[in-house]
């Protein structure tokens, strides 16, 4: 039976679509006559505070010492219906599944990220040591519950020995609070209020995120939502956010880790950077050839064959459920299940729609290609003269845009999870806009794969103290759809770091890097390359307001008029890591 994914979260959660989920790979649900498990509910573990957590214990019936899989979920807790423990008590694993503190049956105050470092470590001491457990845990769960996973993993419990995170994250501030400088407001604000208690329809939800000043942002609703104004203060790295990730300490994190993704998940760049990380810097040799990651073309719900509005096939319907399996029982049970055979990095390309074995990330034949801007001072919108060729261009006449932060450029599909869809979508419409620059070669004469990480290098100059300036690539298909493969923004105070901030010389010309996070796609011959440039994605991204004042403070929206060089001393360029075929 292919798996299917429970959101294990309440129904109001369910019904508003905020799905930063747990994820629990389930096979079925089992029912209360073929339970060949004993069952505890609401067992709680003390942690080091004296604050306790529930947990619901699923056993094997059998006598002896077994090794466990522990999840622990903001959701709730499945019951003795959970499919998933019918499988793993009747190939001997235990199942232990917690509710994070302050939510379900346990104590304590629900504050996201911030105690499940602590409680993860404590709560794998508790089940290693219990007299039904083998003291050998493995951790399961997506999303959040792939972050209360890598929040234990540096310097992890000894009990600890394998981990599957679905579609995780390590670090908040980098991977969900402020990439690229700019404030995830879809994510932060949309999921920060439902999990808050917070429970708004499709229309209140976007006219939340219009709210201003931001730093009020969590005391418009009935029920205030404290912790989303602490993210908005918050907004460089400091004290705070470092007890709310694993503070880039890879190389403390000693336990061999199957990460799942999607290239169209929210955290698909993570997903795979941590894996990397980890295979570079852990101080534990083993384990460094022991991480491995799967991505896949799907969003937040992976192993699925249509993501948005494009079906990948047959290949894309991927049993996760599986692999998750027979990873456990390799490192839980040491039973030969045939991952010592997988490759490092198992990476679906788009396009060819078929799966292939990496062993490094970039992949070592990789030829970073610049596609570089051109146009006659025209590129706004698909009607324009915007063209992207290898050529490099010479003299040639900037392109110029008026960013009206009171009217941005909508969020369609892409790496979304809260407020707009995820995926491919065709992005014509949207091009129709006058404030993004469109730039397209001429259709490929032969087949071209690019499968890595993407950036766009910008010179541009800006009419405001502090602005931003966002990056789209796309796979425009012969019927004229274009549809988006990844994107990114950089707010032009951090543009020279996150902890460099540094506002901007009206009209003087800046150089951006954008990072627009990484793809695998196979742009077919005939088809052509896309990139778009513009300075919204709204409301994946807040409206930044050209003022420069202090982040969060701005009550009012400003236009600022925006200049795009490309000529032979300013040459803007998209970088594309291409492999050759």
């Amino acid at each position: 039976m292919k798996p299917r994914y429970i959101f294990t979260s309440l129904d109001s959660l369910l019904a508003s679509g905020v799905i930063l989920c747990a994820c629990l790979i389930a096979f079925g649900p089992a029912s209360a006559q073929e339970q060949p498990f004993i069952y505890e509910s609401n067992v709680m573990i003390p942690m080091r505070d004296g604050t306790k957590l529930a947990a619901n214990i699923f056993r094997p019936k059998a006598e002896g010492r077994f090794p466990v899989i522990l999840m622990r979920s903001p959701y709730g807790k499945p019951d003795e219906k959970f499919g998933d423990a019918k499988r793993y008590t009747s190939a001997d694993f235990v199942m232990v599944v917690q509710d994070c503190r302050g939510r379900g049956r346990s104590e304590g105050i629900w504050d996201p990220f911030r105690y499940d470092v602590e409680d993860g470590f404590d709560t794998q001491e508790w089940v290693g040591k219990q007299p039904w457990s083998s003291g050998e845990i493995g951790t399961a769960g997506g999303s959040y519950v792939g972050w209360t996973q890598w929040a234990s993993a540096a310097n992890a419990s000894r009990h600890l020995k394998a981990m599957v995170p679905v579609v995780p994250f390590a670090h908040v501030f980098d991977d969900i609070a402020y990439p690229g400088g700019a404030f995830q407001l879809a994510l932060l604000m949309g999921w920060g209020a439902s999990v808050g208690g917070v429970q708004l329809s499709s229309d209140k939800l976007q006219e939340a995120y219009r709210h201003l000043p931001l730093r009020t942002l969590g005391d418009q609703f009935e029920k205030k939502v404290p912790y989303i104004n602490d993210w908005v203060q918050h907004a460089a790295y400091d004290d705070y956010w470092k007890k709310r990730g694993i503070d880039r300490r890879y190389r403390d994190v000693t336990v061999p880790t199957l990460n799942i993704g999607g290239w169209y998940d929210i955290f698909s760049k993570t997903t795979i950077e941590l894996v990397d990380r980890v295979r570079a810097e852990s101080r534990d040799r083993a384990v460094r050839r022991n991480q491995f990651v799967v991505l896949g073309p799907w969003a937040h719900g992976v192993g699925v064959r249509k993501v948005g509005e494009l079906d990948f096939g047959s290949e894309a319907a991927l049993n996760v459920g599986d692999l998750q399996f027979r990873w456990f029982q390799y490192w839980l049970q040491g039973k030969e299940t045939g991952i010592e055979d997988w490759p490092a990095y198992y990476l679906f390309v788009m396009g060819e729609n078929r799966w292939r074995g990496e062993n490094e990330w970039p992949l070592k034949r990789t030829q970073f290609a610049n596609y570089f801007l051109h146009s006659g001072g025209g590129a706004n919108s698909i009607k324009g003269d915007g063209a992207l060729s290898a050529t490099k261009p010479e003299t040639e006449k900037a392109d110029t845009f008026i960013y009206d932060a009171a009217n941005p450029a909508p969020t369609l599909g892409g790496n979304n999870l809260v407020g707009a869809a995820a995926g491919p979508f065709d992005q014509t419409k949207i091009e129709e806009r006058n404030d993004i620059l469109v730039y397209t070669t001429s259709p490929l004469e032969a087949d071209v794969e690019v499968t890595g990480p993407v950036k766009m290098i910008l010179y541009a100059a800006s009419t405001a103290r502090d602005t931003d300036f966002t990056a789209k690539l796309m796979d425009v298909h012969p019927d004229g759809k274009a549809y988006n493969l990844c994107d990114g923004i950089i707010r032009a105070r951090y543009r020279e770091g996150m902890d460099k901030p540094n506002l901007i010389e009206p009209g003087q010309v800046q150089r951006y890097e954008i990072d627009l996070w990484v793809t695998s796609n196979l742009f077919k011959r005939g088809h052509r390359i896309r990139a778009e440039v513009s300075s919204s994605n709204f409301p994946r991204f807040d409206r930044n307001p050209n003022s420069g004042k202090p982040f969060g403070t701005d009550t009012e929206l400003l236009k600022a008029t925006q200049t795009i060089y490309h000529d032979a001393e300013r040459p803007s360029r998209l970088v594309l890591p291409v492999i050759p075929r």
